[in-house]
């Protein structure tokens, strides 16, 4: 989680040399991590499942499934949010009032738009530890997805307000923070969410957050209408070089090619157009190239490369609220072209809480 690969690929190194002397149980253990960390998610996840099976209550070989971000989360297949959903709901009942399970399971819910059972779920979580940062990240999901701003807002500012910032969750809570201050139309306090926890200058998270939600966060702020200096955009596009230089992680390649094309370097935003690979290496493809698009505000081929994915983004990974990344920047390619109607409907049809209040500049002249 620090981001110390080699050593961690050393230390399962030596947990296989010892593994002969474990039962079948520690072994499977063992080798779930050995299969994610040699790049081998497929068979990693397959092997959760089984082992999950018999021995549900193994919560570290669990969560390599749950949550968005885990093996389901990010395995590029359609019905992935179904099939989250399916998985968390079978742990569910082996964990009895465990408020690490509920809130997994409340963010199955909350992903398949089950708000309101969703919500339920993870107010039962807090209750038994209101510190519980998973419930507290799934609750601001909640009521995005409920379109509570001002509720939204005034709860994660309280619960964030002595939450330590070397905590994995910091980073990404801020900038769930920065979201809610750019709907609710107050951008300085975005812009000091984003330099005090979302940033690479600030961040002390994992790469794959730092990254893709600050490259969110500043793109969709430009569809807002908000000023972002280039060499925010620059800064970004470097710690993307540096963390990610090789495809694979889609949903990582996704973000960094943004970042590339916002900040003109065009030789690594065609690398990924060119060469992704990963779980969804084929939608990335089709995206960079209409980042690149968007960058010279050629909406013509924007458009053309965009309609390719709007069908299957949950492919690429992340949650309804970071996807809407896609959908907000299709609207405003509609927009651009002149398709006014239709980018209402795409909202409307696709994404209803978007409906009415669309941060989008050109949908409110």
């Amino acid at each position: 989680m620090s981001g110390q690969m080699p050593q961690a690929k050393v230390e399962m190194s030596l947990a296989r040399e010892l593994s002969p002397k474990l039962d079948n149980r520690q072994r499977q253990h063992i080798e779930c991590f050995a299969l994610l960390f040699s790049g081998q998610p497929s068979k990693a996840r397959a092997l959760v499942k089984r082992h999950v099976q018999d021995h549900p209550r193994d919560a570290l070989v669990a969560q390599l499934c749950s949550n968005v971000f885990g093996l389901i989360g990010f395995s590029g297949e359609v019905g992935r949010e179904a099939d989250l959903l399916a998985y968390t709901s079978t742990l569910l009942p082996h964990y009895g009032d465990d408020w690490w399970m509920m809130s997994m399971h409340a963010l199955s819910l909350c992903e398949t738009g089950q708000i309101a059972a969703s919500s339920r779920l993870m107010d039962k979580s807090l209750a038994l530890n209101a510190r519980n940062a998973n419930a507290a990240h799934f609750k601001s999901h909640a009521q995005y997805e409920a379109g509570e701003t001002a509720a939204g807002r005034s709860y994660l500012t309280n619960w964030l307000a002595d939450y330590d910032d070397r905590a994995v969750l910091h980073g990404h809570l801020s900038w769930h923070a920065a979201l809610w201050a750019l709907h609710d139309g107050d951008e300085a306090a975005m812009w000091a969410a984003i330099d005090s926890g979302v940033g690479p200058d600030s961040a002390k998270g994992l790469p794959i957050n730092v990254l893709t939600d600050t490259a969110a966060i500043l793109y969709r702020a430009e569809l807002a209408g908000v000023s972002v200096a280039p060499h925010r955009w620059s800064a970004l596009s470097e710690y993307a070089k540096r963390f990610f230089p090789d495809t694979g992680q889609s949903f990582a390649d996704l973000h960094a090619a943004l970042a590339h094309a916002m900040a003109g370097n065009g030789e690594d935003l065609a690398h990924i157009s060119d060469t992704a690979t990963g779980f969804a290496g084929d939608l990335v493809r089709p995206v960079a190239r209409a980042w690149r698009a968007i960058a010279a505000q050629d909406w013509d081929s924007a458009l053309l490369e965009l309609v390719q994915v709007m069908g299957s983004t949950e492919r690429l990974g992340g949650s309804r609220a970071q996807r809407d990344l896609l959908e907000l920047t299709y609207a405003n390619v509609l927009l651009k072209l002149g398709q006014t109607s239709e980018a209402h409907r795409s909202l409307a049809t696709r994404r209803p809480i978007f409906a009415h209040t669309a941060p989008l500049m050109d949908l409110h002249p």
